[in-house]
């Protein structure tokens, strides 16, 4: 039992040094440059021993992508807890992903294929499920004792998203847009989507 319980940390030990090898590189010289065979040089082995454990570069990254997701989910939980009020965790729930695109770009890139010639469909993560949900859980308590459609709900989930993603990928050319002024936006952006819903 014993001598099995060593074998399976050894497993878990080089599949986590696959991936920490494989998010080294991709910050050090983008996720072009990760290979199976950089991986392995990495980590002194050869490529077939990470074949064990990953099927190609895209499962490696896929998992990747999963540990991003989790990450936000942590990030926007920690931000929601600082808040009382659900209008105020909301706006601190979305500068949070917002800071975490800034600061975890190599993950965010994985998370939704921003520049990266790969196919990223993580639509059917579980993990990203998990962020939604955390989401769209605040974004009902901002109804105030309204009841509201779940649809309604993922409407504006996938509104207040779409606003805040662009805003990255924005970031990304207008280089001058600072915390202050995104902070801004994302706070405009929920007093909008509460007007329109009110009107609607």
């Amino acid at each position: 039992m014993e001598a099995q319980d060593k074998k399976s940390r050894l497993k878990e030990e080089i599949r986590a040094s696959i991936l920490d090898a494989a998010f080294t590189l991709a910050k050090e010289n983008g996720w072009e440059a990760v290979s199976m065979r950089k991986i392995a040089t990495m980590i002194a082995h050869t490529a077939p021993v990470i074949y064990d454990y990953f099927q190609n570069k895209e499962a490696i990254m896929r998992e990747l992508a999963r540990a991003g997701f989790r990450l936000l989910a942590t990030a926007t939980t920690a931000a929601q807890q600082e808040q009382e009020q659900p209008e105020q965790q909301l706006q601190s729930m979305w500068m949070a992903y917002l800071h975490f695109a800034q600061t975890e770009k190599e993950y965010y890139q994985l998370m939704f294929g921003m520049g990266i010639p790969l196919s990223a469909d993580n639509s059917s993560s579980p993990e990203i499920d998990i962020f939604a949900g955390l989401v769209q859980d605040v974004i009902r308590q901002t109804a105030n004792g309204e009841i509201i459609s779940t649809e309604e709900i993922a409407r504006r989930y996938f509104l207040q998203w779409s606003v805040v993603h662009g805003l990255i990928g924005l970031g990304r050319i207008y280089k001058e847009n600072t915390d202050a002024f995104n902070e801004r936006v994302v706070l405009d952006m929920l007093r909008q989507t509460a007007t329109v819903a009110s009107a609607a």
